[in-house]
C-alpha cells in the first residue's frame, strides 16, 4: 500500500492530540506541537474530523507562507 509523507504526518500529528469534554457536554481538541491547532465539536468524533481538517489548513498555510516543508514537519 503507497502512503505519503503529508498522510503519514497528519495521521501521526493526530495520535499526539488531546481531547476534553467541555461542561456543556461538547469537546474541544488539540495539537499541542502544532500551535493553534483547534477545534470544538459536539461529538468526539466531529470535534476529531474538525482538528484533522484544522491540522491540514495549518500544513497548507504554512506551505502558501513558504515555511520548508520539513520545518512543518518537525513542529
Amino acid at each position: 500500500m503507497k502512503r505519503f509523507v503529508l498522510t503519514n504526518y497528519v495521521e501521526q500529528t493526530m495520535h499526539e492530540a488531546v481531547y476534553d469534554k467541555l461542561e456543556d457536554g461538547t469537546f474541544a481538541g488539540c495539537i499541542p506541537m502544532c500551535k493553534g491547532v483547534i477545534a470544538f465539536g459536539s461529538t468526539l468524533r466531529e470535534c476529531e474530523d474538525e482538528l484533522r481538517s484544522t491540522l491540514e489548513d495549518w500544513i497548507l498555510v504554512g506551505l502558501k507562507l513558504g515555511h520548508p516543508l520539513c520545518r512543518l514537519l518537525e513542529a
